[in-house]
């Protein structure tokens, strides 16, 4: 059987009893790095083979979990944070799983986008998951304009070294809407700020950016009350 197991964003503690359960029973831990997933397990009195499972390595470890499946053997799989195949590896393994008729499930968890999105004071009802836009300035701009019409709330990812261009960007193709930046959730220094995106722009100039970020811009047409109030 192969689990597909969500892990804690940030704070240990979200982790599910079900989760703990599929780790400890497995055979094998695939994990997005081993390192980190060693601390984890570490954390719980886990103890367990891991075998690295990587967007470097993911068509030939694929093949190896395949294997391992076919055997009969359990095995879990485990991205650094939050649910493997979402901005993570694992979406070709479910592929390859589909193709082999070998079962397979998902453990959920802690989900950032979906903890973002409420958080944000943004509407809650449509949203689109947008993961991380590209580098570039020209291919970050006409990724954002494929959603420049669309009535429903975005949700982006973004590095901290980033977040100025992003929101220089986001400026010129969706004009000052409401939006929300959120900062390395579940964590000791948690932070939420919301106003205009030239508002966040502001902040992302003087902010000394570090850790995990979430963007949350509101849909065309969206009516919001103003507020730029951000929380710690």
């Amino acid at each position: 059987m192969l689990y597909l197991v969500a892990t804690p964003i940030g704070n240990l503690s979200d982790i599910s009893l079900r989760a703990l359960d599929i780790l400890r029973e497995v055979d094998i831990i695939a994990s997005e790095d081993t390192r980190t997933t060693g601390r984890l397990l570490k954390h719980f009195d886990i103890q367990k083979p891991q075998m690295s499972f990587h967007e470097h390595n993911e068509h030939r470890a694929g093949e190896r979990i395949i294997a391992m499946l076919a055997e009969g053997k359990s095995v879990a799989v485990v991205s650094d944070a939050g649910t493997p195949g979402i901005s993570d590896p694992g979406f070709t393994l479910v592929r390859r799983a589909i193709e082999a008729d070998i079962p397979f499930t998902m453990i959920p968890g802690a989900s950032g986008v979906l903890m973002a999105l409420v958080l944000s004071g943004l509407p809650v009802h449509s949203f689109t998951f947008r993961g991380f836009p590209p580098r570039k300035s020209g291919k970050r701009q006409r990724f954002l304009a494929v959603d420049a019409t669309s009535p429903h709330t975005l949700i982006f990812y973004e590095s901290p070294h980033r977040l100025e261009p992003f929101f220089e960007d986001a400026l010129a193709v969706y004009g000052n809407r409401q939006a929300a930046l959120v900062n390395d959730l579940t964590k000791l220094y948690e932070r939420v700020w919301r106003g205009t995106i030239s508002e966040l722009l502001d902040i992302a100039k003087s902010e000394k950016a570090k850790g995990e970020y979430i963007i949350v811009i509101a849909g065309e047409g969206a009516k919001i009350a103003k507020n730029s109030k951000s929380e710690m």
